[in-house]
């Protein structure tokens, strides 16, 4: 059955050319995401989330005096609340907390630090409003959990209070694209492409910037201080030396990693999980993760 429902998912990714130019791929991303809606028990909410759009989501009986701050995938470059919506909100479930997804600028419009600015933003939004940082869990998939960590980073340079914990689903932590999986699993992931990363990774990063920034590239960061992490990947993905040498750079640190590698599972595979029990499975991992580190 777990063969069969990916494999599902896979078709519904290739039933369609891949997109080209941003507003295309903005649009593919948002369809396919968003295939299966949000569960009709949801309440939905359009806030301000420090001067851009956000949108809280509360789940029945969830606490909502404890939220998930989450920054959607999509390479910087696309990806939205509509796309990562029905995600976000069984993440909430699993947890049993409110969350916030945020709406952040993207490249190449806004390159960096544009996405940085507006999390940071709506990290601050939410503490003034009375959150405490120890009922906040930060996170994300993709480019969404670097963005994450480049948060956490930012916190910890500033001398601010870290989340309680962070949600890392196929993080893409390595923007000068050095890990081993680009080649060896490039024929096994159906969405994530070298030559697709240096698409977005050129759209996002200013032209004077060294890549190996530890602001655009987190695996590259002195993680010490960092709270405990929860990384997803799947085994199919390009991605997963990235989620890999994350959690050995988080553990030479000192901090608490837990990796997990789901076989058979692309990249941030719990998008699709009204159909997919693995993805199910993945947020219930989550979901005791969260309430442990809560």
């Amino acid at each position: 059955m777990a063969e069969d429902e990916i494999d599902a998912i896979r078709a519904l990714l290739a039933s369609k050319p891949r997109p080209v130019g941003w507003a295309a791929r903005r649009a593919r991303l948002d369809e396919v995401g968003s295939v299966w809606p949000v569960a009709p028990d949801v309440t939905l909410e359009t806030v301000d989330a420090g001067g851009r759009p956000g949108e809280v989501l509360l789940a029945p009986e969830s606490d909502p005096t404890k939220i998930l701050l989450f920054f959607h995938g999509g390479g910087y470059c696309s990806g939205s609340i509509l796309s990562h919506r029905r995600m976000v909100t069984e993440a909430g479930r699993a947890c049993g907390l409110r969350t916030l997804a945020l709406d952040y600028r993207l490249a190449p419009e806004h390159p960096f630090p544009a996405a940085l600015d507006d999390a940071r933003a709506a990290w601050r939004r939410l503490r003034e409003s009375g959150v405490e940082a120890g009922r906040i869990v930060v996170g994300g998939d993709s480019a969404g959990a670097g963005l994450a960590l480049a948060l956490m980073q930012r916190l910890r340079e500033e001398g601010e209070a870290q989340p309680a914990c962070a949600w890392l689903v196929s993080p893409w932590t390595d923007l000068t694209m050095s890990g081993a999986t680009l080649t060896s699993k490039d024929a096994d992931d159906p969405l994530i492409h070298k030559t697709y990363l240096e698409a977005l990774a050129s759209a996002y990063v200013p032209d004077d910037m060294d890549r190996a920034n530890p602001s655009l590239s987190p695996l590259f960061a002195d993680l010490s201080g960092f709270p405990p992490m929860l990384i997803q990947v799947g085994s199919e993905e390009t991605l997963l030396s990235d989620a890999a040498r994350l959690a050995e750079a988080a553990g030479g640190a000192r901090v608490a990693a837990t990796l997990e590698v789901w076989p058979r599972m692309i990249h941030a595979w719990p998008l699709w999980n009204a159909r997919l029990n693995a993805g199910r499975r993945a947020l219930a991992h989550l979901g005791a993760f969260a309430r442990s580190a809560l």
